[in-house]
């Protein structure tokens, strides 16, 4: 006999309750982007949150569910039974669960590789991180195709079967989403939304292994799912306080914590007393601040944070007394707002931070109280393009380390800064290089001289960063540099800038940088392509 469109199909011969089918699938779509995002906060700790990164994450999650659509629909065809696809997602569950365990060794492995400039070990590493999300993804990419084999009774209803299956599945995608992003990870940290995530999808599979009619219903199944949720909360409560990164033997952890944004840790050095703010992979130092001091008499670092006092003095005749307001776009835990207050005695700033968390731990750890200084949770473009004031300085310190986010790099948004200064203002931007590739801050200078009259550079004494600084004053220049620095220490020569000002004059590392060919658009800024390329020569190379 000739198939027709109400011919029934043979896929609910096996005994499928609806409803727990339809529970399944709006869970496995949750949990499936839900992994996803879990695993960008799992990696961003050793590997960091580069595009480089996202990148890799994605594409191989697409791959592994595209293997489950194909995989499913096979064993579907093959196995119409709902103990199947119970039994499938019930193991996704569980090695949900050990990724957070298994990753531990390889993770850690990932910080001597990168110690070390192995390259190879440190993409090794990233590459077994995330071949572990293979197996839960893959069997949760089985369950649509299996789902709707099993739900489809005849041709004629087969289309809007898996349309309301794929929709109701994508409607979990949604929430696995924002859920892990606004509320679990900021609030009870990565591992644990792992191991949630593994809990909520056992209970589920073996809630619908119960659901099924008994005649078809497979008591091991349910048993052994059963066995593994209580495995599961077991491990759950042990586990769930996630990985400590280790720290060398010269430094405490005194914090560990997480956000939407950044893993984000504090540590202690044992050499020279100072708390360090430390973010994401925590291969640079981005606040700095010595407990022991009096916050208004912090030591000198002598690092980017100290240079950022330097920017005004490019204008003929500028004083400590010239500078009033101060925008910091990349506030971080304070040290370069500190250093500015140190410096100039009627200033006020806005200190721009776009993770809360951030300002919580700067005000802890690091002192962030100065009561000049105006704390704005804010994305630093967004601010400058809401806001109607303007500032004798705007500092841009946004590392994301290593990177620097593209859109702070690019012709607009150093017009868009120009545009919020006032009459010779100036604007200072944190750049990052190598002891001898300087392409990232060439690249920055040479878009900011777009905008500019003058651009400056001065590398720091200690770290591998280079202050660039764009002056708007058309005469400003070294020599009126070296001016100002000299008249300030007649009136105060114990002053952060008369120290820092004669430690860049003596270094001989500054210059009035030309225009040039590279310049960096809102259209085309390949900031992490040009860091990577530079990472990768300091592998090769050693310099």
């Amino acid at each position: 006999m000739a198939r027709t469109l109400d011919t029934p199909l043979v896929a609910r011969s096996q005994g499928t309750t609806d409803w727990p089918l339809r529970l399944v699938v709006f869970t496995g779509g949750a949990v499936s982007i839900g992994i996803e995002l879990a695993a960008s906060r799992l990696l961003a700790p050793f590997f960091g949150t580069s595009l480089f990164i996202w990148a890799t994450l994605i594409g191989l999650v697409l791959i592994y569910l595209s293997v489950g659509y194909v995989v499913g629909g096979k064993l579907a065809d093959r196995y119409p039974d709902a103990n199947v696809l119970y039994g499938i997602t019930a193991v996704a569950a569980f090695v949900t669960g050990l990724i957070p365990l298994i990753s531990r060794p390889i993770l850690a492995a990932s910080i001597t590789a990168f110690s070390a400039f192995s390259l190879g070990g440190f993409y090794g590493s990233l590459l077994g991180t995330v071949v572990l999300f293979a197996i839960p993804v893959t069997l949760l990419g089985c369950v649509s195709p299996y789902a709707i084999r099993l739900s489809v009774q005849t041709l004629a209803g087969a289309g809007n079967t898996a349309g309301s299956l794929y929709a109701l599945s994508t409607v979990g995608s949604i929430l696995g989403t924002f859920i892990p992003t606004f509320l679990l990870i900021p609030r009870i940290g990565t591992f644990r939304t792992f191991y949630l995530f593994a809990v909520v999808l056992l209970a589920v599979s073996a809630f619908g292994l119960i659901t099924v009619p008994a005649p078809n219903r497979r008591r091991g199944l349910i048993t052994a799912s059963l066995v593994l949720l209580c495995v599961m909360l077991f491990v759950a409560s042990f586990g769930a306080s996630g990985f400590v990164r280790p720290v060398d033997n010269t430094h405490a952890l005194v914090y560990q914590g997480e956000s939407a944004y950044n893993f984000i840790q504090v540590v202690h050095s044992t050499d020279s007393g100072a708390n360090e703010l430390l973010l994401n992979e925590g291969h640079a130092i981005h606040s700095i601040y010595y407990p022991q001091e009096a916050a208004t008499n912090q030591p000198l670092t002598r690092g980017p944070w100290d240079y950022f006092v330097l920017g005004p003095y490019f204008t003929p005749g500028a004083r400590t007394t010239s500078v009033h307001d101060v925008c910091f776009i990349g506030l971080a835990a304070g040290t370069g707002a500190r250093r500015m207050t140190q410096s100039f005695p009627d200033l006020q700033i806005d200190g721009v931070e776009i993770d809360p968390k951030i300002v919580e731990v700067g005000q802890k750890y690091f002192a962030m109280t100065e009561p000049n200084l105006h704390i704005i949770v804010e994305d630093g473009r967004y601010y400058l393009k809401a806001t109607t004031k303007r500032y004798d300085v705007i500092a841009v310190d946004a590392y994301k380390q290593p990177y620097i986010p593209f859109q702070l790099t690019t012709k607009e948004f150093f017009t868009e800064a120009r545009d919020h200064l006032n009459p010779n203002g100036t604007l200072i931007v944190n750049a990052g290089r190598s002891a001898t590739d300087y392409r990232l801050v060439d690249v920055i200078s040479q878009t900011m001289r777009a905008v500019y009259p003058h651009v400056f550079t001065i590398d720091t004494q200690n770290f591998t960063n280079t202050m660039v600084i764009g002056s708007t004053d058309p005469n400003a220049s070294i020599a009126d540099f070296t001016k100002n620095i000299e008249a300030e220490s007649f009136v105060n020569p114990n002053s952060p800038v008369v120290a820092m000002g004669n430690t860049a004059i003596q270094s001989g590392k500054m210059q009035d940088r030309p225009p040039g060919p590279l310049v960096f658009t809102d259209d085309l800024a390949p900031v992490e392509d040009l860091v990577d390329r530079i990472i990768l020569d300091y592998a090769r190379k050693g310099s």
